[in-house]
């Protein structure tokens, strides 16, 4: 599998994971899906995911990710998959929040906007068992364990 990842930093820089474990993660998801992509990541602020949550979702306040699919015609077969906007802060804090490991939620916030990108939701409940199952399963591969298991 073949990504070209052009990745944004506009956040406080402490404390991120690697452009490599990026890559993975986003690799992961595009498993059996893709040969070829080209994807952006660009890990913002409160303020910036706040405002592009109002602007693309009419919702207020800030959000872990946002997907951005590549809206491009089918007969251009260019490998642009999309970009995400993941949230430094709110990935942090919901990672402490949730007792698990950041980096894990870090994989988890990934592999979750990239396969938003590749046309999976969760707006209906069977899709978002599919969707589920599916993170649940590529998370495992990285040695990760169930992010919706109910914490205790």
């Amino acid at each position: 599998m073949e990504l070209e990842l052009d990745l944004q930093i506009a956040c406080e820089a402490a404390n991120l994971p690697s452009e490599a474990q990026f890559i993975l993660w986003a690799k992961t998801a595009l498993q059996g899906h893709r040969s070829e992509a080209e994807l952006s990541i660009r890990l913002v602020d409160e303020d910036e995911s706040a405002e592009l949550n109002m602007q693309y979702r009419q919702k207020s306040g800030p959000t872990n990710v946002l997907s951005f699919p590549a809206d491009l015609p089918p007969e251009l077969e260019l490998p642009l998959l999309g970009d995400l906007a993941i949230c430094k802060q709110v990935v942090e804090r919901e990672a402490k929040e949730q007792h698990k490991a950041c980096l894990d939620h870090w994989a988890h916030m990934v592999i979750h906007g990239t396969l938003h990108l590749l046309g999976y939701d969760h707006i209906a409940d069977d899709e978002a068992e599919e969707m589920e199952a599916l993170e649940i399963a590529l998370l495992k591969t990285l040695n990760i364990s169930n992010p919706y298991t109910p914490i205790l």
